[in-house]
């Protein structure tokens, strides 16, 4: 018998703790996901202040939470295939932050009312849920504390490091590199400095053979470096490892 083939959410909590579902419980998962849409270059997806009545799944591509502020626009975190984008929204019914494409991307949506539901009737995928929007939660917390410790050069490695894990996580990173489609004002509005600094920090980090990126391409030069200097512990990922939920 042919396994089932999840077309949309087969990446979901994927490389974390994916084997915690049952095969019901992925596939109710999978018919959840309703009005996949495309689009083939940068979009505002939401916007902020938006009232909403369901979560987006974001099932191919990467996707930016973003805040314009002092005439300045802030990448405040990255999604990757698999992530519930606002799952949050669920209960704010709001957001706080843009949710903008970054290339080419695949969407789906969840229906507030659906999700209601699955807290009585599927108690451990509605736990799934509360944990991925904890995986959030903790990515926040060490973009904040990697912005106001590192330098530039350090605030990069670890932006490659972490995206180089989780797209590992969903099959999506080889051994020495992976595909990010950011330009270097998209690097540096995530890193907190300006288009023009993150250029000599690209240069810096090819230089020196640590990672090169170019044309939407990173390609991991010297692996031990790139973490050092990102100061890159990837527990609070919850993976592989101590911090794996069980």
């Amino acid at each position: 018998m042919n396994a089932p083939n999840y077309r949309y959410t087969r990446r979901f909590l994927q490389g974390r703790s994916r084997e915690a579902l049952s095969a019901h419980e992925k596939a109710i998962l999978e018919g959840l996901i309703e009005g996949v849409e495309n689009f083939t270059a940068p979009h505002t997806i939401l916007r902020r202040g938006d009232i909403l009545d369901r979560s987006t799944f974001l099932i191919e591509g990467t996707v930016a939470r973003v805040i314009h502020e002092g005439g300045k626009r802030h990448i405040l975190a990255l999604h990757v295939p698999g992530d519930f984008i606002d799952l949050h929204a669920f209960a704010l019914k709001r957001l706080d932050h843009d949710i903008v494409s970054i290339g080419a991307v695949q969407i789906g949506y969840a229906a507030h009312e659906k999700i209601n539901e699955l807290l009585t009737t599927e108690p451990n995928l509605a736990r799934m849920f509360w944990y991925s929007t904890l995986l959030d939660a903790a990515m926040h917390r060490e973009w904040i504390m990697k912005l106001e410790h590192l330098s530039a050069d350090g605030r990069l490695a670890h932006l490659i490091a972490e995206m180089w894990e989780r797209l590992a996580f969903v099959g999506l990173a080889g051994e020495n590199g992976f595909s990010l489609p950011l330009t270097q004002q998209e690097l540096a509005d995530a890193c907190g400095t300006t288009a023009i600094h993150m250029n000599r920090v690209v240069r810096k980090l090819r230089e020196t053979g640590v990672a090169d990126i170019s044309r939407g391409q990173v390609m991991i030069l010297d692996k031990a470096a790139l973490k050092r200097i990102g100061a890159f512990d990837p527990a609070y990922l919850y993976g592989q490892g101590p911090l794996k939920l069980t």
